[in-house]
């Protein structure tokens, strides 16, 4: 007697116009990501902010997102991710409108911090849905979807941020790229709450608040005294801060092994911890996605307060690095998950060498830099960063247990936003003190923002030497012969 197949549920009806909602609110997130870089020289001018405070706007945000990101996603499995991606959109909505009413630099890195958590608390519900409303056959179609719009978003989130401050809408200049987040959210709040289906979750485990903590302590510790310390001068509690910093990472593993010990939900389970396949590629993935965050955050203050561009200048430099990375979807699709390491390599290498290639042209810069002349290396190092990315998350999730998938992508992700924070750290470090070291010495304000902007990349440079040495000790994976579901998902 043969057993029947087991048949899974059916598609949700709306589940198209649903996922229309659910891809508007993750566009909104991953535009305010990266619109705010071009408005960072404007908001420290209206708001007379000093330099590790603008570090804050972007830092802050990311690291609260990285925090958040993986209970947040256990918290919609516990309570039902429906009602997680509403709060998460409101909160988020609401976040966006204080941010464009701050009167004050500690105001709005407070506001972008809640915006951080509102992010945190969505993001992780749009493909969780996506998964429970669609049916096999249909979610790569759906998750596609996603990845394009992912990338429209990354490409024009500096063109719609230089523009909106360029065009001064109803005289807000930078606040109106906060504000244009409200109607968006608001409508998506309103069709959520009608065409999103209330599916019930199963799961009843509890979530782990202490482990929660201990992290967020651990990178507080190390982040915090990164981007402050300059201002206070590098003082011996600075330096205390980020050696804690390793102890405290210590004890969340010693915290995770008795839970797990004790039969409970761990935050990270145990058991990745120990696989030295993952954990060399989350130390992969932490370096490697620092330099792109840490690029864009002191690129936008160069351009601007060094050589005078406008933001829309600004925003139009920017464009061919994620143009770059967009059209590297389509090479990523052909080669599926084959050769996945030499892929990772070849791109590492090829990031590294569009990061000399931009240092030489920060190098030789004069008074009458043009937009065009960041093109050629700013359209490698993006075109690489795409290359990247979707190889390294399939290496590194290849040797993860089946029990162990959902954890190990969320705390990927995680630390994918991680590195970020930690890349703004320090880039933005070695920028703002060598600009101060050269002021300081008579420098004229270009060749100071020059020599700031180059030992930034200087760092960029080493990291993905790092990522290229440590990949080659990466676990070489054989193709499925399969085309991956998250295929698109890994742009940003």
């Amino acid at each position: 007697m043969t057993q029947a197949p087991e048949t899974e549920a059916p598609a949700y009806p709306g589940r198209w116009l649903a996922m229309s909602v659910l891809i508007a609110a993750a566009f909104m997130n991953l535009l305010d990501a990266t619109i705010v870089n071009v408005a960072l020289p404007v908001i420290g001018k209206d708001l007379d902010a000093h330099s590790s405070s603008l570090e804050w706007v972007i830092a802050g945000y990311v690291m609260v997102f990285a925090l958040a990101l993986m209970p947040c996603g256990r918290l919609g499995d516990i309570i039902g991710k429906k009602r997680m991606f509403l709060f998460g959109v409101g909160f988020f909505t609401l976040a966006s409108a204080c941010s464009g009413a701050a009167p004050n630099i500690t105001t709005l890195v407070v506001a972008r911090l809640c915006q951080g958590l509102g992010a945190a608390i969505m993001a992780p519900q749009v493909l969780a849905l996506a998964q429970d409303m669609f049916a096999s056959k249909e979610r790569s179609s759906a998750f596609s979807l996603f990845g394009i719009a992912s990338g429209i978003a990354i490409v024009s989130g500096p063109l719609i941020g230089g523009w909106l401050i360029a065009i001064d809408l109803f005289g807000l200049e930078w606040r109106s790229i906060f504000y244009i987040n409200v109607p968006v959210g608001i409508a998506a709040v309103i069709a959520g709450r009608i065409l999103i289906p209330d599916i019930a979750s199963s799961e009843r485990s509890s979530l782990d608040v202490i482990g929660v903590l201990i992290v967020a302590a651990a990178f507080v510790l190390l982040i915090f005294p990164l981007v402050e310390a300059r201002r206070f001068g590098w003082p011996l509690w600075c330096f205390a801060m980020i050696i804690a910093a390793f102890p405290a990472f210590a004890g969340f593993y010693v915290f995770e092994r008795r839970r797990e010990r004790q039969g409970l939900s761990q935050l990270l389970p145990v058991s990745l911890m120990r696989n030295h396949g993952y954990r060399l590629g989350g130390f992969v993935a932490l370096v490697f996605y620092s330099t792109p965050a840490g690029l864009f955050m002191t690129f936008a203050l160069f351009l601007q307060q060094g050589f005078g561009f406008t933001p829309l200048e600004a925003g139009l430099s920017t464009v061919p690095f994620p143009l770059g990375a967009f059209l590297s979807a389509f090479t990523n699709s052909r080669l599926s998950d084959r050769f996945l390491k030499g892929r990772i390599l070849a791109a590492s290498a090829m990031m590294a060498a569009g990061y000399v290639m931009l240092f030489f042209v920060v190098l030789g810069a004069d008074r009458h830099l043009a937009i065009l002349d960041f093109a050629p290396p700013l359209f490698i190092c993006g075109f690489s960063l795409g290359m990247t990315a979707s190889p390294l998350f399939q290496t590194i999730l290849a040797d993860v247990p089946g029990r162990d998938a959902g954890s190990a992508s969320g705390a990927l992700q995680a630390i994918q936003q991680a590195g970020s924070a930690l890349g703004i750290a320090i880039a933005s470090a070695l920028f703002f003190s060598i600009i101060a070291a050269r002021q300081q010495a008579g420098a004229a304000t270009a060749d100071a923002y020059v020599a700031g902007f180059s030992a930034s990349i200087g760092y960029m440079i080493l990291a993905m030497a790092t990522v290229f040495v440590a990949a080659l000790f990466m676990p070489a994976v054989k193709p499925s012969g399969e085309k991956p579901e998250t295929e698109g998902m890994m742009l940003g």
